[in-house]
This record gives structure tokens, sequence and C-alpha cells, in this order.
């Protein structure tokens, strides 16, 4: 394995690796077999065809008809049902050239691969076939304390070619992070910084209840620690305090820095970045891969997630809608950035 760098594999174009000064910070497993029979964390993967939640197994409103979906997270569908994005085969890695990553300066390298997938009308119950896209772009930028930092650039993009006039859509990639190296049992100690601490608070099945709230005992831009038993968040933090501005291609905005984190023990620091209205914020507490068939086991708090994304449940939420709405002739797109260095 290389002092820094990533691996990806074509099952669900999975992020498998991320190496920073020799130490691996994202969970994975060694084959894709293993992916495919103890991933129910969904590490590394790209959630599609929408992230996160939809309330009621259901879209309530798409073409002028209720689509009923699956009830794969108490009565909600998550992370595109059963068989989500993450849990299919994507063609590639395909080398693509060199490319810069927009809102990343000083870039060096830029190698890049593309991943593509055809996700067929009805797939999970999803109206209208969409073909997605996925180029990730590797290389090294210096930090402002003159450490070489690596990066990866992750630009997502998808069109809906045919059998529907609209279809929501929501991408990510859910990688596990552990600063502490993934061999850590916790990530204890590890220092949280969030960009915002306006969340949308949730009912007991974690849907939004339509209002954004300061999260309690969080600041904006102020550092917390991450505990091995606290503090439990699973919740969708705010970037943009107007839902129904939002594009269904966020390419053009700005790309802000959402959560920043440093571990004490291996002197790595991490930023996520994306263009993106919203990330949620999960501190791995549902984690429970047993130790069988050679793997190391991983438990509850052994890697956090930053998810960027759209608004939960933004497909049912009239208000919302817009920013998850993909229409005939137009394209979605995201673009999500990591950066790594170690001191």
């Amino acid at each position: 394995m290389p002092d820094n760098g990533f691996t990806f594999l074509p099952l669900g174009a999975i992020i498998q690796t991320f190496t920073v000064n020799g130490v691996n910070i994202v969970q994975g497993f060694d084959t894709p077999e293993q992916y495919k029979s103890h991933n129910a964390p969904f590490f590394g993967e790209t959630i599609g065809r929408v992230a996160n939640r939809l309330s009621n197994s259901r879209l309530d409103s798409f073409n002028g008809k209720t689509y009923p979906l699956a009830a794969n997270d108490g009565t909600n569908t998550l992370h595109g049902g059963n068989v989500g994005w993450g849990k299919k085969e994507w063609k590639g890695p395909t080398p693509v050239g060199l490319r810069e990553i927009p809102g990343v300066e000083g870039l060096k390298g830029g190698e890049s691969v593309e991943f593509t997938l055809t996700s067929e009308d009805g797939d999970e119950g999803f109206p209208g076939t969409v073909e997605a896209r996925i180029v990730y772009t590797t290389g090294t930028v210096a930090t402002p304390d003159g450490k070489e930092a690596v990066v990866l650039g992750m630009d997502y993009s998808a069109k809906l070619v045919s059998g529907a006039d609209e279809t929501p859509i929501n991408m990510t990639n859910h990688s596990y992070f552990n600063p502490a190296g993934v061999d850590a049992d916790t990530y204890a100690d590890t220092e949280i910084t969030l960009s915002t601490a306006n969340h949308l608070p949730v009912d007991d099945r974690a849907i939004p209840l339509g209002n954004v709230a300061p999260f309690p005992n969080i600041q904006a831009n102020t550092p917390f620690t991450l505990h091995a038993a606290e503090p439990f968040i699973d919740h969708c933090f705010t970037v943009t305090s107007t839902p129904s501005s939002v594009p269904v291609d966020t390419r053009s905005l700005p790309l802000d820095k959402h959560v920043q984190a440093y571990s004490p023990h291996t002197k790595i620091h991490l930023e996520v970045l994306s263009t993106e209205p919203a990330f949620q914020f999960y501190t791995g507490d549902g984690i429970d891969v047993p130790e069988v068939g050679g793997l190391k086991a991983r438990g509850k708090r052994s890697g956090f997630c930053c998810e960027p994304s759209r608004w939960v449940n933004a497909a049912n939420v009239e208000e919302w809608k817009g920013q998850m709405t993909l229409k005939k002739g137009e394209e979605y797109g995201c673009r999500i950035v990591y950066k790594a260095w170690a001191d």
C-alpha cells in the first residue's frame, strides 16, 4: 500500500482505502466478496438513487403519481432501498486523463478515473432510467503551513434518459473515517469542527420535522472531541438557509468546508468539503461487523461519517423538493472533496 493515495472498487464505486502517511483512515474490506456479505454499514459506498431517508417508504408526488419503495429502515427507505447504487456493479475504473478539481488551487497530479452506472426505470421502485457518473480525481496540494495534503475530488453527475419526466436523486459517498487509523478500535480523542451548528430536528423515525434549529452543545467552527461513548450524532446539518434556491446541479456553487477532524494519536488532519446544501454527520454507533472469516471486527464508533448531500427527505417536502428533482433534459451534479495530511 502506498504511503498516500486511494483505491477504488467497481462494486458500489467504493472508496476502499484512503492512505495518509502510511495510515489507512477509511473503514473497508479486503475483497468484493467481503463487502457483499458484511457491508451493512455501507463502508465507502456511492449512495443513490436517493441518499439518506425517504419517509413512509414512498415518493409522495412524482410524475403525478405516488411510488411505493422498499421499507429497509423501519418505515423509511434508506440509501436507495434494498439494493441501492452502493451495492451494484459500476463500469470502471476507466482512466480519463489529468483533470483539475474546481475550487482546489495548486493541485499537483490530477489523475482521474470514472465509473458509470445505468439505473433502469423501476430500479428499487424509482421512476425513470438514469445514467449516473462519478469522476475521481487524485493529487496533492500544499497546506498553508507547507505540508503536503493528499486530495480526492469526486464529481457526480446524472441524467434522466427515459421512462419518466422526473425522478428524485441525491448522491453521496458513505466513507467511515478514523484519523487514528482503521486498526484502532475507535476514533476516541478525535477533534471535530463543524462549519455549522444548524440542523434538521427529527421525529422518532429520523425524518425531519420541517424546521431548522441549533444542535445542542455544538457551536459552528468550534472544536469538540469525539470520545469512545459520546456524543451521539446522526443528523443532517444545513449549510444553506434557503432550501428552495438549491439547484439540482450544485457544481457551480462554492466549495465549502463542512467538517475538519484531527487525531492527536496519528497527527492526521482531515477535511471534507462540498458544493452541497447539507451534510449528514454520523458518529457510527450502529457499526457491527463481526470477526468471522478472517475479518477484523469493527464495532460502534470505529468510524464517523460526513455525507454531503441534499436535505433529508426533500423529495417528499414540497418546499424542498426542487433540490432533489431531476427532470428530462437537465443534469444533476455535485462535487465532494476529501483532503488529509499529517503533521
